[in-house]
């Protein structure tokens, strides 16, 4: 069963350039590592809220250390907007 993951946070205004870039090579070499390609979204109605997609996941527990790896090397978590925090949720198909 493959599995759809949605990660969101809140990215200040401030961090928005460095952190799209930061974004697009933890994607790439995600891809590279697993398969998995990721977009990137924010709202329609607040830019600074943000969104990774990564769908059709089938081995977790690879995609899962290999996601914290990479947000980790690159340092995302230290560009959100202060108080914020990656809320992951992860779905399947019905």
């Amino acid at each position: 069963m493959s599995l759809s993951y949605y990660i969101y946070y809140q990215m200040p205004r401030e961090n928005a350039e460095r952190a799209r870039s930061v974004v697009t090579s933890i994607q790439r070499e995600l891809h590279t590592a697993t398969g998995i390609a990721g977009r990137l979204l924010s709202r329609h109605d607040d830019e600074t809220t943000w969104m990774e997609i990564y769908e059709d996941v089938l081995d977790t527990a690879t995609f899962d250390a290999m996601l914290s790896k990479l947000v980790t090397r690159h340092g995302l978590a230290q560009m959100l907007e202060a108080g914020s925090s990656r809320k992951q949720e992860i779905f399947r198909p019905i």
